[in-house]
């Protein structure tokens, strides 16, 4: 048996550079007690909490693979909602930065998330067209509501009614009754996409954007209050009045018409929504976000460019003194002629409830806005750009004028484009990335941001002169020089006429070499030249000679012993030239599209080329042989990199993946799996321990290699297995209970619900052994038998107590899965075990959650079955006797903590649970007053 080669494993290191990914929207909180004012972002999988006083990061609520999407603060809890790429949710609580619950069911990105007023359920929106409501308190998913066909921009929870109101891109806005959990009323007055909504004046305003200018308002009728006051009308005036057909006036087409008309008779017992009219937005484009300060005083709203529009929102008062206004000018307009005044026909407009007020214009695109109180009557706002960028301030709001004030900009820890270039420098201790505006040189230990260069738009870089030097290639076809120390410009040289795509150091370090679009290889030498403003020598570059070729050069490479220069051109080939004379050694051809990549080997043995076409191809640099190629990537590769010393390279693509291959065995040793968008560049440290890498979600990644042995047949039966269980979870479920499409079951398989239904149906095993065991013991009058490891392992004494255990131990939010998957020969060995448990009083909430869960899953079988009857008599007087006792405990503990908090407030003059800031306040004046 021959030895196997030992390799060691990557793993994921610290993430810098994004300040906030755009998919996510933003959150602004208030500053409350020991707290100043934060906002809330998400970058990449992780959320960032900054200090908008300090301007530094000071929480990090960690994630796990996918993007954030969505984020929700608990009105009533330091709790945060966070909606992630593939679907799942987790509620994280901000005093711990720990993930609290997890929620999975939806099967695509979740796109909106909103709480109701107490914090005790949550709604989510996602791109598979479902909404989604949640209990946060059982950890568990209510129900899921189907009806809307394109994905969910926006859903939100009634204030003072059991009722959710959802916006889709089909052009609806929908009204669900979650009582009896069904869509009674929809908004079809849209022509294109509804991406956001607003309710305003005590949910009486329904205010939408869509994907044109035009803001919608819609006048909400509740009918259940104009009942109330019909009647109150009816018994202080006598006869009863015929109650006057409702119509609504609408611009639309008849079809429309027909369609609202239906819509208001199915919605007849709740609510019915009349089109008032528009107010027209000054952006052409569509929508992204709407929102207003906690009063409702101020509408703020922007579109996918740098404006972001104010609008007023006039309260009551404002608008009956503006009535009472326009009735004093008529009639005093009446008074001079003589005429009769009739005032029936003074009424408010649309403009007047909703008035254009200002429009301030940003640097750069807005993603998303959020508005909070703040100190005094100011108004804290929080803009995330679309360049990496987020901004903090307050507005004014004061005599029908609006201001902007302390604009604060966080800029300085990452780039506003995306990173086109790395590098390492040779005492593996600084990273350089630039982009195309700035480069930056940052602490690898630290990931904090040391200088910033101006720069023009960077395609290519490396170090120079003992790292005391920065040179980078640009598109205009400049070299820049940069002094590392000094932070400054040295020089800029014209060094090519269209863009310098690659430079290249010589092994000697006594230059570089260049290569660009306009066909030509230049070759530099570095020089000392004297300084005129700072009378001193400084560093510069001295063109020696050129290379003509046909092609654009798109890479350029040395071979560490210099004997040999390649070159990669536009018709896809690799042309390879002796550097001293210059004069022609070779070819490379096979790749179908352009090489955009390559390195070589440390003993110039090896050239490795990575293509356009997706595929990678090892060579022998000494006959230019193709050793292997190998289809490496699902898209185009970008970056490849040897490791120095050795013959392992990486090699990173727009498939987001970087992997690590062996060039002598040629097999892929492992793929790392994090960036967010297609991977731009990477560098490898000297050492060959740390690997940086590039992407155009912003972020710049280190993978740090480990002691940790890896096993390259371990690696692939893992991947085999991971297949295997995606393959499972696309099967779909059948639920037996579910006969509406409106409706279904809030959940979705998962691995974590398949080992929980595993986990029940071995522990049945056991619970039967264990019985037939304590059986046969008791028959031959023989010891008790050992109980079983898993038993020990539970700590549990009696196989009932084990299945409970069993129980118990599976989360909240993936119970009713693994039930669900539960056969049915299984539940009629598990019915009788929750039996006993209702019985003996154990676990009631628990016990009975999943007794109502099965009998409705399961009611056709059960009923059907002589045999269960016995066992639903004994738990309907068990379950009954059970919940009673419960609520009756609960009540008499929260009557006893009611009188308690009387006894103790009414005899020592305080009052308990108070907000601790009174407590502060009064401290501070008693402080005061001695003094």
């Amino acid at each position: 048996m021959g030895l196997t080669k030992q390799y060691l494993r990557v793993c994921p290191g610290p993430v810098f550079g994004v300040v906030a990914s755009q998919r996510s929207n933003i959150i602004s909180l208030p500053g409350r007690k020991e707290k100043s004012s934060r906002c809330v972002v998400g970058a990449c999988e992780n959320v960032y909490i900054y200090d908008l006083t300090t301007k530094e990061k000071v929480l990090t609520l960690a994630g796990e693979k996918f993007e954030v999407t969505s984020l929700a603060k608990s009105p009533k809890s330091e709790h945060l909602a966070v909606g992630y790429m593939d679907g799942s949710i987790r509620v994280f609580n901000m005093d711990t930065c720990q993930c609290e619950v997890t929620f999975q069911g939806h099967k695509s990105a979740v796109t909106t998330l909103s709480y109701d007023t107490d914090g005790l359920r949550l709604v989510s929106g996602s791109k598979d067209t479902d909404v989604i409501v949640w209990d946060v308190v059982s950890e568990s998913g209510l129900y899921r509501l189907k009806g809307h066909k394109m994905e969910i921009t926006q859903v939100l929870f009634l204030k003072n009614r059991d009722i959710l109101v959802s916006s889709s891109k089909d052009t609806f806005i929908k009204f669900w009754d979650l009582k009896t959990q069904h869509c009674f009323y929809t908004v079809v007055g849209h022509r294109t996409e509804v991406y956001g909504f607003l309710l305003l004046r005590n949910e009486t305003r329904l205010v939408s954007g869509s994907a044109d200018s035009e803001l919608r308002v819609w006048e909400i009728n509740y009918l259940e209050s104009q009942e109330q006051e019909m009647e109150v009308s009816e018994s202080t005036s006598g006869p009863p009045v015929k109650k006057p057909k409702l119509t609504e006036e609408d611009e639309s087409s008849s079809d429309e018409r027909d369609e609202t008309e239906k819509a208001e008779d199915e919605a007849m017992k709740i609510l019915t929504c009349k089109k008032l009219g528009s107010v027209m937005r000054q952006g052409r484009s569509r929508l992204v976000t709407m929102c207003t300060d906690p009063e409702e005083k101020l509408l703020f709203c922007h579109g996918n460019d740098k404006n972001l529009e104010v609008f007023a929102l006039p309260s009551d008062d404002e608008l009956n003194k503006l009535i009472a206004k326009r009735i004093k000018k008529l009639r005093k307009k009446h008074l001079e002629s003589g005429a009769e005044v009739d005032t029936s026909n003074v009424r408010l407009q649309l403009n007047d409830e909703m008035k254009h007020l200002q429009t301030f214009r940003f640097s750069s695109k807005l993603w998303s806005v959020h508005i909070c109180s703040d100190t005094g009557h100011d108004l804290r706002f929080s803009a995330l750009f679309a360049n990496n960028k987020l901004e903090t301030g307050t507005f004014t709001y004061a005599k029908h004028e609006i201001s902007l004030n302390n604009v604060v900009a966080y800029t300085h820890t990452g780039h506003r484009s995306d990173v086109r270039t790395l590098g390492f420098s040779s005492d593996n201790f600084m990273i350089l990335s630039a982009s195309s505006e700035e480069a930056k040189l940052w602490n690898r230990d630290t990931q904090q941001c040391i200088r910033t260069f101006q720069c023009d738009y960077a395609l290519c870089n490396m170090f120079a002169a003992n790292d005391k030097h920065v040179i980078i290639g640009t598109k205009t076809g400049k070299l820049q020089l940069f002094d590392i120390d000094g932070g400054i410009m040295l020089h800029s040289f014209e060094a090519h006429q269209g863009a310098v795509w690659s430079v290249a150091p010589m092994p000697d370090k006594r230059g570089l070499v260049s290569g660009g679009a306009d066909h030509e290889v230049k070759f530099w030498n570095y020089e000392l030249t004297m300084d005129s403003q700072s009378k001193r020598k400084v560093l510069s570059l001295e063109h020696t000679r050129t290379l003509k070729m046909d092609e654009d050069v798109l890479c350029v490479k040395f071979t560490p012993d210099q004997k040999l220069l390649a070159l990669a051109l536009l018709d896809s080939t690799v042309k390879i030239f002796f550097t001293d004379t210059l004069k022609f050694f070779n070819s490379l051809y096979g790749h179908k599209l352009p090489v955009v990549c390559m390195d070589i080997s440390y003993d110039s043995t090896l050239i490795v080329t990575g293509s356009a076409d997706r595929n990678i191809k090892i060579w022998g640099l000494d006959f230019g042989d193709c050793h292997k190629s190998i289809f490496a990537h699902d898209e185009s590769v970008t970056c490849i990199s040897f490791v120095p010393k050795t013959h392992l390279f990486y090699s990173g693509g727009k498939d987001r993946k970087i992997k690590q291959w062996d060039a002598d065995n040629f097999e892929n040793i492992q793929t790392l799996v994090g960036h967010h968008g297609e991977i731009r560049s990477l560098a490898i440290s000297p050492s060959g321990n740390t690997v940086v890498t590039a992407s155009s979600d912003k972020s710049l990644r280190i993978w740090e290699k480990t002691e940790e042995p890896l096993v390259l047949e371990e690696e692939r039966e893992m991947e085999r297995e991971k297949l295997e269980d995606e393959a499972l979870l696309q099967t779909g479920e059948v639920v037996p209970g579910e006969t509406t499409e409106e409706v279904k079951m809030a959940g979705k398989k998962t691995l974590e619900s398949i080992k929980g239904t595993e986990k029940i149906m071995e522990a049945l095993e056991i619970y039967e052994t264990q019985l037939e065991a304590i059986q046969q013991a008791k028959t031959k009058k023989s010891a008790p038998p050992a109980p079983h490891p898993m038993m020990m392992a539970y700590q549990s004494e009696t196989p009932v107590d084990f299945v409970l255990e069993t129980i118990r131990r599976i989360r909240a939010s993936e119970l009713m899965g693994s039930l669900l998957a539960l056969p049915f020969s299984d539940v009629s060995k598990l019915l009788p075990i929750l039996d006993i448990c209702l019985s003996q009083q154990r676990e009631t909430e628990l016990m009975s959650k999943c007794v109502n869960f099965l009998l409705k899953i399961h009611q056709g079988e059960i009923t059907s079955n002589p045999s269960q009857a016995k066992i639903l008599d004994k738990l309907k007087d068990h379950t009954v006797q059970a919940v009673k006792k419960q609520r009756d405990l609960t009540a008499f503990n929260a009557a006893g903590l009611a009188f308690m908090k009387k006894y103790v407030e009414e005899n020592k003059g305080i009052k308990m649970f108070a907000d601790a800031t009174v407590k502060r306040k009064k401290k501070k004046r008693a402080v005061l007053a001695i003094h």
